[in-house]
């Protein structure tokens, strides 16, 4: 558990707003809000909701309340009430709100209160052009540190929400071969191919044979394109998000390529031996960055490769993880490299 963030920090100094029997809270981070906010409503019912595998095992370890963890905010049925309140953390991804402002309205009541707090550089303040028109009243409660949280009433509420209908689908050709991705709201560049992982594909030499993981799987576009070169190939798909992991499971199935996906924090759910890792790995938790993630991923790869077996990722230039690669393999090669991106393979000896 980390410090409180500025926008927790923001919500707790306004705890008067947080009064409620049942509280929804969306996209919360690891930071001990959700303790602070059992002690304020003490015989209340808390409900967190996450699609970061990472923060619900965290989370769920020291919160009393109910830890979700998926892609769909949990449906409310003839036996449940809709929440009084539901307070939203809001993303750095613009599709990814509007999707999520969606689903907030097919479960509220024309009762219940939102919440929403963020900070200035992550576009919060788009959230009252947004609901304008779909709220009776909607005003700026309180800004300080950099974040601004609003209080919206009298939802328009919707009528149902299927995440299929917030689905991008698109066609790809990398090196003469179409592959079909299908991308959503949330997901590492959703609607399109970052320029790093198309430098790693069109670069890197296809595995002949064997099982490969997909490190930080995305849309499921590596695994994707090196299953139709060769269908040969088995694949496990890791990711954080529950977002990721249902994106690359239509992307496979858009492919008809073969494989299973794995939600896990880092390679903590990984328990057997890959022939070959490949990952174009994140160094973002939101709006932070965080070169631990992608740190700790390499010095421990090792351990999950089987003799002779690669690991090949891509990364930004300017990061310096070569000490990291040679601290595990000892040696690497940089397969590519441009002005912005660098390739680099270790073999395991």
């Amino acid at each position: 558990m980390g410090q409180l963030t500025n926008p927790s920090k923001l919500l707790l100094r306004n705890e008067h707003c947080l009064e409620a029997d049942s509280i929804l809270i969306i996209n919360f981070s690891q930071d001990g809000f959700l303790q602070q906010l059992d002690t304020l409503n003490i015989h209340q019912n808390i409900t967190a909701f996450t699609n970061n595998f990472a923060t619900k095992s965290s989370e769920e370890k020291i919160s009393k309340g109910d830890i979700i963890l998926d892609v769909e905010l949990p449906k409310h049925d003839k036996e449940h009430k809709p929440f009084d309140l539901i307070v939203y953390y809001y993303p750095k991804a613009k599709a990814e709100a509007l999707m999520m402002l969606d689903n907030i309205r097919a479960i509220s009541s024309q009762t219940t209160r939102l919440l929403i707090v963020g900070e200035n550089k992550g576009g919060v303040k788009s959230s009252e052009k947004q609901l304008k028109s779909l709220c009776k009243t909607s005003n700026k409660i309180d800004s300080a540190r950099h974040c601004l949280l609003y209080q919206f009433n009298g939802l328009e509420v919707k009528s149902g929400f299927e995440i299929e209908h917030y689905l991008k689908t698109f066609e790809l050709d990398i090196k003469g071969s179409k592959v079909k991705v299908v991308s959503l709201p949330g997901v590492f560049n959703h609607g399109e191919l970052d320029l790093g992982t198309k430098l790693l594909l069109e670069t890197m030499t296809v595995p002949r044979s064997g099982h490969i993981l997909d490190f930080g799987c995305g849309a499921g576009i590596i695994s994707a394109y090196l299953g139709i070169q060769n269908p040969k190939l088995n694949f496990t798909c890791l990711d954080v998000s529950s977002l990721a992991t249902k994106a690359t499971q239509l992307t496979l199935a858009a492919n008809n390529v073969s494989g299973k996906c794995v939600l896990s924090d880092g390679l903590s759910k990984i328990n057997t031996l890959f022939d070959h890792i490949v990952s174009n790995p994140p160094f973002h938790t939101g709006l932070a960055t965080d070169y631990d993630i992608s740190e700790q991923f390499i010095i421990k790869s090792k351990q999950h490769i089987s003799a002779k077996g690669s690991l090949t990722i891509v990364a930004n230039s300017f990061l310096k993880y070569q000490p990291f690669l040679e601290q595990s393999y000892q040696e690497y090669i940089t397969v590519s490299k441009t002005n912005k991106f660098t390739v680099y393979q270790c073999i395991k000896k």
